[in-house]
């Protein structure tokens, strides 16, 4: 796995964690932001590249928001994700295989 698809799906599972079981993409960029200590989030383009990869590969799953309550908030609808219970078992695979590689050699998840 890409260091951007594990951080996405740790920031998934920490949404979870935390009551909110789905994401959208402005907010797992500034998540990953603020865990990764980032300078700038990550590019729009690269990071739907990877939630839409993350989807084919049964990572993830996605639905369209209500647009009942984009209208509200007047803005666009929002694509909102969630980790499956593969998307899971990935991320601790990765994460196990990270720990257990030497820290000069583990990609940094900027």
């Amino acid at each position: 796995m890409l260091p951007l698809e594990v951080a996405i799906l740790g920031a998934g599972v920490d949404a979870n964690r935390s009551g909110e079981p789905e994401f959208h993409g402005f907010a797992v960029a500034k998540a990953i932001q603020e865990q990764d200590d980032a300078r700038r989030l990550t590019a729009h383009g690269t990071l739907y590249k990877a939630l839409s990869r993350m989807q084919r590969d049964g990572l993830l799953t996605s639905r369209w928001e209500d647009p009942e309550a984009a209208e509200a908030d007047g803005r666009p609808r929002r694509r909102l994700y969630r980790v499956t219970g593969l998307g899971e078992a990935a991320l601790v695979r990765a994460r196990t295989a990270q720990s257990t590689t030497a820290p000069e050699l583990r990609p940094r998840l900027t």
